[in-house]
């Protein structure tokens, strides 16, 4: 008996917009990653006042935040025509996360994690959907399940390595280097875009001067 099994490489192969953005989607969450497992034992060990339910409320508040800002966003962005007011929103977003995660090592209250937990909510409220919408259009061609695959796979892992990392460079060098290198990888993520911008918004064609079918008589003199 014999099995035959054809290996088709192509389905493997993703366009390049496809490939920028699931590498900038694995910079983000691998930034945030560092954070997410260490941060409800930062807060508790180093913030005044801090308790169990300062840490549900901190939550709340991110997934307001997030939830208020993101469908206004999505709605202004699909008025728009084109992408660049979408791109500008994703760089605009991961900058904004980079801010956020760096500045967690200046926290001394609660009030202030209240305002960064905010802001953070506010940079993904204009991630998902600027990230999400060029994503969508430029996805290969009877591909798509694969596409979506494959960058949820990559934050899937990205997330599980970064959350064992995190505790790790926690051990050895403390919280603040942790949100640095959340501030980093983010900020990595917009300028691995930035970098590529003709991806996105193609350059403007030059003008092609008016010919007339017949030069004017000045012209042929």
């Amino acid at each position: 008996m014999y099995i035959k099994i054809n290996l088709n490489l192509n389905q493997f192969k993703i366009n390049r917009v496809v490939k920028y953005f699931i590498l900038s989607d694995l910079f983000l969450i691998s930034g945030w990653g560092l954070i997410n497992p260490i941060f409800a034992i930062f807060v508790i060990q180093n913030i005044p006042g801090a308790s169990a339910f300062i840490i549900g409320a901190l939550a709340f508040v991110y997934w307001v935040s997030k939830a208020v800002v993101q469908m206004p966003m999505a709605i202004l962005l699909d008025r728009k025509e084109g992408e660049k007011d979408d791109f500008h929103a994703l760089i605009f977003a991961l900058m904004l996360s980079g801010f956020a995660a760096m500045a967690f090592v200046a926290v001394k209250s609660v009030f202030w994690l209240f305002v960064i937990q905010i802001i953070h909510g506010i940079a993904q409220g204009f991630y998902t959907p600027s990230w999400s919408a060029i994503f969508s259009r430029h996805l290969d061609k009877e591909k798509y399940a694969f596409d979506w695959s494959l960058d949820s796979t990559t934050i899937g892992v990205a997330a599980a390595v970064s959350a064992l990392i995190g505790g790790a460079i926690v051990n050895v060098a403390g919280f603040p280097a942790v949100f640095f290198m959340a501030g980093i990888l983010s900020f990595s993520s917009a300028f691995l875009l930035i970098l590529v911008p003709n991806l996105i918004i193609p350059k403007a064609m030059p003008e092609v001067p008016f010919m007339r079918e017949h030069p004017p008589k000045s012209a042929a003199q």
